[in-house]
């Protein structure tokens, strides 16, 4: 009979997500698992539990979904081995950890997958590379040194003392591997593990290698170069393939992953590809607008301030950010957070200079006291007149004092920037 397709079993559409999966996982499992009376089925159970176990882990269903049931065939478990039955009384987390969460994950095996006496891959091993900020936008190539397994140079491999004899282990035969049974729990299953006399190699040693103490391998330090492209961030991995150690009884060597972690730059935060920095800019040039130097991951750039900017602008430079890490001719932006600086402490002539700038704009530094409304009602019919006279007196002069300050205004402006304009 043929196998019916995972996914289907699990009632979801090919490309399901991890959640998605698991989700669909539980609420299958409580309505087909045996404990339950009124839609319980053992077998529809044990299906979905092979399905569940192919499509959640990552290579398994990577497998299973380019090459179907033929790229699983003989990785997963024999469920029909497993007594559902003395699972009754536990709820679904205590199911799931005990099917497939502990370290016992994989472990299970009807037809020997998870445990060979061949050649295996070797470990991948991981490396954690500091960068500056910097570096992680344009790139660089670093040497790193790293430890891994090889085989010993003195038994080649093979964990005996050269010339020495090796017999058939008598434990498993001399295939690597024994069935055992196991009680975990409310669960008992066979499973398929290494021999312990041969450590899986079906061969027993007589006289074990003096430098590696019969494991066949040994670690040793080798240099990499590690080629980090620009515009790598925190957190990214670089896979450098047969860099790891080495597989026991002539397998390949296992991958290198190295983990990027970039440190943080006392003045740029980076967004993505952009960038960001705080400039701060003096009050005249703010209100005249300048020409200033802005820090850039290329250094020192002109940006150009205009006219009347105010604080917590954003003035964006195109093309100064951070390359696009599969296309380096893109670049993300440089963007300047604008802060116009107001002085704390001013000197005599820049207050007094500070004084006519707001007479001429007119505005008031000092708000005069409200006056009660009894008073005003009291003086209304007889100060009306005089307020009126002298009013008009008083704008009059006003208006004629006026003339020669307008006509000063541009150099009394020019006397404030030069105050406020930074010293080189």
């Amino acid at each position: 009979m043929a196998k019916r397709d995972y996914y289907e079993i699990l009632g979801l559409a090919r490309g399901a997500g991890s959640d998605e999966i698991k989700k669909s996982f539980r609420n299958r499992a409580r309505q087909l698992h045996p404990d339950n009376k009124e839609s319980g089925d053992e077998a529809a159970f044990k299906e979905l539990a092979e399905a569940y176990e192919v499509l959640s882990d990552e290579q398994k269903k990577a497998s299973y979904d380019r090459y179907g049931h033929e790229g699983v065939k003989g990785s997963t478990r024999d469920f029909d081995n497993v007594d559902f039955s003395s699972f009754q009384g536990f709820g679904m987390e205590d199911i799931i950890d005990a099917l497939f969460g502990g370290g016992m994950r994989g472990g299970f095996s009807g037809g020997g997958g998870a445990s060979r006496s061949g050649p295996r891959q070797g470990a991948h091993l991981r490396y954690d590379l500091d960068l500056e900020f910097l570096d992680s936008v344009f790139g660089l190539e670093k040497k790193i040194t790293v430890k891994r397994l090889e085989d010993c140079t003195t038994c080649e491999g093979s964990g005996a003392t050269p010339g020495s004899n090796l017999s058939t282990c008598n434990t498993c035969q001399g295939q690597g591997q024994v069935k055992q049974l196991v009680n975990m729990l409310f669960m008992q299953s066979y499973q398929i593990i290494a021999c312990p006399d041969c450590s899986g190699s079906g061969k027993k040693i007589e006289k074990p290698c003096k430098d590696c103490k019969g494991a066949g391998q040994t670690r040793k330090s080798r240099e990499f170069d590690v080629k980090v492209p620009a515009g790598v961030k925190d957190g990214d991995r670089l896979k450098l393939q047969g860099a790891g150690d080495k597989g026991p009884r002539g397998g390949t060597f296992g991958d290198l992953f190295v983990v990027l972690n970039v440190r943080d730059h006392p003045e740029f935060v980076r967004d993505g590809f952009t960038i960001h920095v705080k400039q701060v800019i003096s009050f005249s040039m703010a209100a005249l607008g300048a020409e200033i130097l802005v820090p850039t991951v290329e250094g020192a750039k002109v940006l150009k301030v205009p006219a009347g900017t105010q604080s917590s602008s954003q003035l964006v430079m195109r093309d100064l950010g951070v390359p696009h890490l599969n296309n380096p001719s893109r670049r993300g932006d440089h963007v300047v957070h604008v802060v116009v600086e107001t002085p704390t402490k001013l000197s005599g002539e820049e207050r007094k200079l500070l004084e006519q700038l707001a007479e001429i704009r007119h505005e008031k530094l000092k708000v005069a006291a409200p006056v009660a409304d009894k008073t005003e009602s009291a003086s209304d019919s007889t100060a009306t007149p005089a307020k009126e006279s002298g009013g008009s007196k008083k704008k009059k002069s006003q208006e004629a004092a006026a003339e020669p300050v307008e006509a000063e205004d541009k150099g009394i402006f020019d006397k404030i920037v030069d105050v406020f304009r930074p010293k080189e």
